[in-house]
């Protein structure tokens, strides 16, 4: 990705700031024109400190340029919140997790949450904590299913291993969370009345437990397994979601998950609905992510994920409520 100069560098200040005084972003022009938080300058919807990236999104990137150059460029983006999916690097050569803890101050970015795999948390629980402290995590967790074991006694089982990793995690002030995928949203296989998700939830301690919503994939589990809306388990239970994913998607009836993975802004994902309705608007950490960046990009943009991130990024930012 072309580096930006110092001039290109104020004229986007310049406008970032013109931006904040004006009115509202239509939907029309951005996926997710959201109702903003009261306490929030100019109504925007995630406060702009509040404004993270998961790493999968740019791996192709992290493995061919390291993370010192992709830190560089995210902070000069305007990230400030970086969420790990893996700490190496690839072919750049290996690094310490303390290395990147360095790299992440050098650049003024904070880490604000891990996705670690299920193996790696039974296997040595207290590494990926101590890697969390070094790298300074208020929260680290799994995008892991609770099990593949889809039945009720299952997700009980699934969640009484969950409240071990939680009660790890607090021992060293750190929130263990889960982040969904559609599956989740599915019935249960021995009781096509329950729903797993809710399974977890009702069987998983909340002081323990927290969770991380892709919005994204829980459409995609209200398209495949209906009768439930995102936004109300957020309402429910607010202090079990510090995190988002604030992925979009585009409407396509010939996707299973009844939607395409696009860049954020270039979707029709209900943002605006879903920001309006939130009880506690301003108070989640709203870390984009999208899986394919490294292979699509909106047109007329070349497949740069990098280009991804920074439009992603300006249309999080231009929300309004």
């Amino acid at each position: 990705m072309a580096r930006i100069d110092r001039t290109e560098l104020g004229r986007r200040g310049f406008l970032r700031t013109l931006a904040a005084t004006t009115v509202a972003v239509s939907a029309g022009t951005v996926s997710g024109a959201l109702a903003a938080p009261a306490h929030a300058a100019n109504g925007r919807l995630i406060p702009p400190g509040k404004i993270g990236i998961q790493l999968y999104t740019i791996r192709d990137k992290v493995a061919e340029l390291g993370f010192r150059v992709v830190f560089e460029e995210l902070a000069r983006i305007g990230y400030q919140e970086i969420e790990f999916a893996g700490y190496t690097q690839s072919q750049v050569g290996p690094i310490t997790v303390p290395q990147i803890r360095q790299l992440l101050d050098d650049n003024g970015l904070k880490a604000v949450g891990s996705h670690v795999g299920l193996s790696a948390w039974r296997s040595d629980t207290e590494r990926e904590l101590d890697n969390a402290e070094i790298l300074g995590l208020k929260y680290v967790g799994t995008a892991n299913a609770p099990t593949h074991v889809n039945t009720v006694a299952g997700y009980q089982a699934a969640a009484e291993e969950f409240n071990t990793f939680g009660a790890a995690a607090a021992a060293r002030g750190i929130k263990f969370y889960q982040h969904n995928h559609a599956g989740e949203f599915a019935f249960a296989d021995d009781r096509p009345d329950v729903r797993l998700y809710d399974v977890f939830l009702d069987n998983t301690d909340p002081d323990l437990v927290f969770l991380e919503m892709d919005i994204y994939w829980a459409f995609a589990g209200q398209y495949r397994y209906p009768g439930f809306d995102p936004v109300d388990y957020v309402n429910a239970h607010p202090r079990r979601y510090p995190l988002f994913h604030v992925k979009d998607g585009k409407t396509n009836p010939d996707n299973g998950n009844g939607y395409d993975i696009i860049e954020f802004g270039a979707g029709d994902l209900p943002y605006r609905r879903f920001f309006s309705s939130l009880r506690s608007r301003g108070a989640h950490h709203g870390i984009w992510e999208q899986d394919n960046a490294g292979s699509t990009a909106a047109p007329p943009h070349p497949v740069n994920s990098l280009g991804n991130a920074e439009r992603s990024y300006d249309a999080m930012y231009r929300l309004r409520g």
